[in-house]
């Protein structure tokens, strides 16, 4: 993820069609109610992100791949720390268990499928995956109580690994490797909000008791 470009224009749906189509706080795995009107040219448009940045009239659509290992009953999941120099100043230090950015103009291709052009695109910029793969799309991340999130609807994927083979590109990727779920969890107060919505809502796991 570079450092952020206010002048990139990137992929985005007006707030006003989200609600249209079910507003949700949290996750949702009703993909069909909405992957189809988010993902129709005529309901999306390219902006400046640095005009959309602040505006939440407007849903930057950002796809979130979470990459993991099926190990016997449990699922390994790869998690790393964000550096400082990445372009999100917002989600600095924080842990996280998402790989992905914005959809940019540049992802657009003659016949390509824009979003799959971006999330390849963000996965060769951060980390080397040394393994075959298979990616899944397992819901949306809506979170409107962050000044980050009321300006993203996150598209979540899961890529699904043959072997833990997985090493970060990205300098500002640290702290980082595959870890069970159950470990993760431990963890939680370090996560981005996103982070601990995913945890929750694709592997069904709860924050630990505050007991």
């Amino acid at each position: 993820m570079a450092s952020l470009d206010t002048n990139e224009k990137v992929l985005v749906i007006p707030t006003s069609l989200f609600r249209k189509l079910g507003y949700f706080q949290g996750f949702s795995g009703d993909i069909a109610n909405y992957i189809d009107d988010i993902s129709n040219p005529a309901n999306t448009m390219f902006r400046p992100r640095g005009e959309v940045e602040p505006d939440p009239q407007f849903k930057q659509l950002i796809p979130y791949v979470i990459i993991c290992h099926n190990q016997g009953q449990t699922w390994q999941v790869f998690s790393y720390t964000r550096g400082t120099g990445q372009g999100e100043s917002r989600l600095h230090r924080k842990r996280s268990i998402g790989i992905g950015g914005h959809i940019s103009d540049r992802d657009l291709t003659e016949g390509g499928n824009i979003v799959f052009q971006a999330i390849e695109r963000e996965l060769n910029e951060e980390v080397a995956v040394n393994s075959s793969y298979r990616m899944e799309c397992v819901g949306l991340i809506n979170d409107d109580t962050t000044d980050v999130g009321r300006v993203h609807l996150g598209i979540v994927y899961r890529c699904i690994v043959s072997s833990p083979a997985v090493v970060p590109r990205e300098k500002e990727i640290v702290s980082h490797g595959f870890l069970p779920v159950w470990e993760l969890v431990k963890h939680w107060n370090e996560f981005e909000t996103w982070s601990q919505i995913a945890l929750k809502g694709v592997f069904g796991v709860e924050p630990p008791s505050l007991a």
